[in-house]
């Protein structure tokens, strides 16, 4: 026969002990909501594949969003210089999934993929010298985004890895009406630093403390441009991190420049996530 055993009460918690079961609060919310007919709110993340032009040229992003949520904060999502890919869908699912609608970007064009790092260079680096064609491109996937009906126009985000990142932060100086961007390892090059004053939300940047492709300079000359335009920005560093660190594929060897950093990869997340609640809430 089972024995009751008993077991110290917890703070804050309701326990029921029977035949050394514990079962939590958890578990008897869950249990009452049955009894009521109720059930809880589970999240529907809807995906999918959308066309849109800049110009002559046919992009291809892709949207995710929760569909049992209306009138959410919009999130452009911008791909590192490979393209847009398997990693921009996954972030543009796990915001959804934080309640965002996300549309991850399409820079290059509707089936134009770089086939290794020497063509990605290549692409990215047009783009770099071409800064009004980058805007274009970004702008058409924040118009793509905002015509979106479940999207909250006022609280529209963007956010940018690597090339992203650049991305992103030519869109804000743009004059977008973009409320909050992140940039997570990108470069902070400006050839315009006067544009800085075009900047209307907040900005964030996630920076490897060693990353050699941005180099020291250029980071005087980012905060030098964001403080004379009065700009509301964050600049978080993290230690023994180069660039590509939320990029697994990257590997782990930080001799190459660019390797993937676990802690650095779950650090920046959560100071993202805690910006842009806050940029919202505003």
């Amino acid at each position: 026969m089972n024995q009751s055993t008993a077991l110290p009460a917890v703070p804050g918690t309701i326990q029921v002990r029977r035949a050394g079961l514990l079962t939590g609060l958890r578990g008897l919310v869950i249990a009452g909501m049955a009894v009521l007919g109720a059930s809880p709110v589970m999240a529907e993340i809807h995906t999918e594949t959308v066309s849109y032009r800049q110009g002559d040229q046919v992009l291809e992003g892709y949207l995710a969003y929760d569909t049992k949520l209306a009138n959410r904060p919009g999130v452009v999502i911008v791909h590192d210089w490979m393209g847009l890919g398997d990693d921009s869908k996954a972030r543009a699912r796990q915001m959804a999934e934080l309640g965002y609608v996300a549309f991850a970007a399409d820079i290059y064009g509707k089936g134009v993929r770089p086939k290794d790092a020497g063509e990605a260079a290549q692409m990215a680096g047009a783009f770099y010298k071409d800064r009004a064609l980058l805007r274009a491109r970004v702008r058409a996937a924040f118009d793509t985004l905002a015509a979106q009906k479940n999207v909250d126009t006022k609280k529209m985000l963007a956010m940018g890895y690597c090339f992203g990142g650049s991305t992103v932060l030519e869109l804000a100086r743009s004059g977008a009406p973009v409320i909050g961007v992140v940039t997570f390892h990108g470069g902070l090059s400006n050839p315009v630093p006067a544009d800085a004053a075009n900047i209307k939300g907040k900005v964030l940047v996630l920076h490897g403390a060693i990353d050699p492709f941005v180099k020291l300079e250029e980071v005087a000359q980012f905060q030098k441009e964001m403080n004379e335009a009065k700009v509301d920005y964050q600049f978080h560093t993290f230690p023994n991190t180069v660039h590509s660190f939320t990029i697994k594929s990257a590997g782990d060897d930080i001799s190459k420049g660019a390797a993937y950093n676990a802690l650095s990869d779950k650090r920046s997340f959560a100071l993202m996530k805690a910006f842009f609640e806050e940029v919202t809430a505003d």
